[in-house]
């Protein structure tokens, strides 16, 4: 910082100072401008003569009144103007004292309002020019009192001038502020978007393949005794369902690591292209599925891919906990115009209830999923038993459709 910036510094922080060093120098100039003799015998000329007491009093006065031009503007203008008229109507030859309301005027302009503005120099530029006219020793038509006209214009005018910057100047500052507020709250926003993405992501992982887990590990139980070999295919199916689940859960976390952390997943986020595999899992586990597809050919976004698959996936695990072993679910997926449509049925076998008494987040996360991609999502018990989830996604999300046409 420069040593003139510093002092600048200085300045502001102490307002009050800086008025009384204005007020000092104010008050020299107008000593100075009364020993000026305006009407000397060469024209303009300094002559060495002593100002009238009464034109030293309103001098001072009015420069002591600048000291105070911030915290109360129009009461000084009021000081200073009256100072300026007795000064026109008595002062032969007459001091410049209306310098001070000059200096006033400039603070009313630049600290009220324009309408202010205009009022108070109307106010000032014709009380003073009209009492120097009237009133004064001088002639109506004096140069002396055409000056008091239009310094008091001038004053009137560069406040307001400075009014006006100081507003833009700080319009420029609000913008900004309100600018980095809105980046600050998106920023917030896709952590939190992000944040529930990973959330349901993992949701569906866990839920999917611990119910598999579960199962098979209640079948290895309970025929390890009299049946081996169909214990060991259970436990084969645990631990590739297992493995399964470590694999997504990797890859899902590993979106948390930073750019430059090593090891970032590399594995594709799973979508309807992994629906066979799927169902096979479940296949393994006794529930009978069926799946049927008429999207064959159909190029889906990404987001849509992996939200049609998680809601398949999390409606399966429903049927798979709350409906029974005896179960049946079947799949389907249809490209319906500009829509491709999910629907998952079961038909409710036992008695423990529809997917919704698991009490969990699987039904909130699909609709979450769907939501998301302006989609539509479907829940409800079937007439005669059992449970339907239906979801209608865009074949072409925004993000997709401004990434064709860029």
């Amino acid at each position: 910082m420069t040593l003139l910036s510093r002092a600048e510094c200085r300045l502001r922080a102490h307002p009050l100072a800086l008025d009384a060093g204005l007020a000092a120098g104010v008050l020299l100039c107008m000593l100075a401008g009364s020993f000026v003799d305006p009407h000397g015998a060469h024209g303009v000329s300094w002559s060495v003569r002593s100002p009238d007491p009464l034109s030293l009093l309103l001098m001072t006065l009015s420069a002591v009144a600048l000291v105070f031009r911030r915290s109360a503007p129009m009461t000084v203008l009021a000081l200073t103007g009256a100072a300026s008229v007795a000064e026109s109507v008595t002062g032969d030859p007459r001091a410049p004292v209306a310098m001070s309301a000059v200096i006033a005027l400039f603070t009313v302009a630049a600290s009220t309002d324009r309408h202010t503005t205009v009022r108070a120099g109307l106010l000032t530029m014709t009380v003073l020019t009209g009492a120097a006219m009237l009133a004064g020793p001088l002639p109506w038509y004096a140069q002396e009192n055409l000056g008091i006209l239009a310094w008091t214009g001038i004053g009137a005018t560069a406040g307001d001038a400075v009014r006006s910057r100081r507003a833009v100047v700080q319009a420029i500052r609000d913008r900004a502020e309100r600018a980095e507020r809105t980046r600050e709250e998106e920023a917030r926003r896709r952590v939190a978007e992000e944040r529930l993405r990973i959330a349901r992501d993992l949701h569906d992982v866990v839920a999917h393949h611990i119910a598999l887990v579960n199962v098979q590990a209640g079948v290895a139980a309970h025929v390890m005794d009299k049946r081996p070999d169909q214990a060991k295919e259970a436990l084969a199916h645990v631990r590739e369902a297992s493995r399964s689940a470590l694999n997504e859960l990797r890859a899902t976390v590993g979106l948390l690591r930073q750019s430059g952390d090593p090891e970032a997943p590399t594995e594709p986020a799973p979508g309807l292209d992994r629906l066979d595999d799927l169902a096979g899992t479940f296949r393994s586990a006794g529930l009978q599925v069926e799946v049927a597809r008429t999207d064959h050919g159909t190029k889906l976004p990404a987001a849509v891919d992996l939200a049609a698959y998680r809601v398949i996936q999390e409606a399966l695990t429903n049927v798979q906990k709350h409906a029974g072993s005896e179960a049946k679910a079947e799949v389907s997926v249809v490209r319906v115009g500009p829509n491709i449509e999910v629907t998952v049925l079961d038909d409710g076998r036992s008695d423990d209830g529809p997917p919704a008494a698991g009490g969990g987040h699987g039904l909130l996360g699909m609709r979450e999923r769907v939501t998301a991609l302006r989609g539509t999502l479907t829940t409800g018990p079937r007439y005669g038993g059992g449970f339907r989830v239906h979801a209608i996604l865009p074949v072409k999300t925004r993000t997709a459709t401004s990434g064709e046409n860029a």
